[in-house]
């Protein structure tokens, strides 16, 4: 069983996420290109949503793009922020971990505090590796 794993059924705004991500896919891909990713493409999704960049060896996550809402929640000072340089609270505690497992895994993960939030992490590929995550935030 892979840690992490995203259920059949999730909330409504992640499940909008994951029907945008699946909609990338090109041709016979199962994971879609980092760079058809757009993120105002996304909506309302767009305020509670982020996008980690993935380096290789060693493997590091390094925020990207921070929503709005998300700097709201404790995450203003963190874009072009290293996650395991950095303080995380709500909405990114365990984020290195699901992080890892989503590109060893090679597909969405989840991470749900019951009564808080879930965190949806979608990989996108490029350079022939995964090299971005698309995260979305819905609370509870």
């Amino acid at each position: 069983m892979q840690p992490f794993a995203a259920p059949r059924t999730l909330p409504s705004q992640l499940e909008r996420a994951r029907a945008y991500w699946q909609g990338l896919l090109r041709g016979g891909a199962d994971i879609p290109f980092w760079d058809d990713l757009q993120l105002t493409d996304l909506g309302d999704l767009v305020r509670d949503s982020f996008t980690l960049d993935a380096f290789e060896l060693p493997l590091r996550f390094r925020f990207a793009q921070v929503g709005e809402g998300l700097k709201q929640s404790g995450g203003a000072d963190l874009e072009g922020v290293f996650l395991d340089e950095a303080q995380l609270s709500t909405p990114f505690e365990f984020l290195l971990s699901q992080a890892s497992a989503t590109v060893e895994g090679r597909c969405p993960t989840l991470h749900k505090v019951p009564g808080a939030y879930s965190r949806l992490l979608l990989p996108m590929w490029g350079e022939g590796r995964v090299g971005l995550l698309l995260g979305v935030v819905a609370w509870d």
